[in-house]
């Protein structure tokens, strides 16, 4: 299944971050603490936590990473320091920065790191932070997309208009 820029616009429409339809995709991160490495950084992390069939992962998760954090200073300084603790745990056990690692590695990482069973809180602790702002919202940007919601069996993500055939069907017998 392949991910398109119409699954970045309803990603971003869906958390918030696309005002209206005129929002253009510029493909490169602006100024601030979201740079070249954290968009990097998320692109491994969607390697990791997108299922083998989605294709066009790098260029989804590096749209709507850059979107998701223009205009968003606090959230976009949250992402950085996920990544930075990320990176740190990563280098005290792989001696590479997360985004370097092979994806088979980088999954073994986030394991290790306990990021699968790890609370997310913007707030919380390293593991936490990188659950809430780096795999929770790669994951919330996937599934709420037309491709992600049919991948995951929902055949009209909230926020996807679907036509009348799709609730005037009766339950599959």
């Amino acid at each position: 299944m392949e991910l398109t820029r119409r699954d970045v616009l309803a990603a971003l429409a869906a958390s918030g971050a696309a005002a209206g339809a005129g929002i253009a995709l510029s493909g490169e991160p602006g100024e601030g603490p979201v740079g070249e490495h954290e968009v990097d950084t998320l692109v491994a992390v969607g390697n990791v936590v997108y299922p083998g069939e989605v294709e066009g992962i790098e260029e989804f998760v590096r749209q709507y990473s850059i979107e998701r954090v223009r205009g968003r200073p606090e959230y976009a300084e949250g992402v950085a320091d996920a990544v930075a603790a990320l990176d740190e745990y990563t280098r005290s056990w792989e001696d590479a920065e997360f985004a370097a690692l092979e994806t088979e590695l980088a999954d073994r990482t986030l394991s290790g790191f306990d990021v699968d069973v790890a609370d997310p809180d913007p707030d919380g602790s390293d593991r936490e932070r990188v659950r809430y702002y780096l795999v929770n919202e790669l994951l919330y940007a996937l599934f709420s997309t037309p491709t992600g919601g049919e991948l995951a069996g929902i055949e009209n993500p909230q926020g996807h208009p679907g036509g009348t055939t799709s609730y005037q069907r009766g339950p599959p017998e």
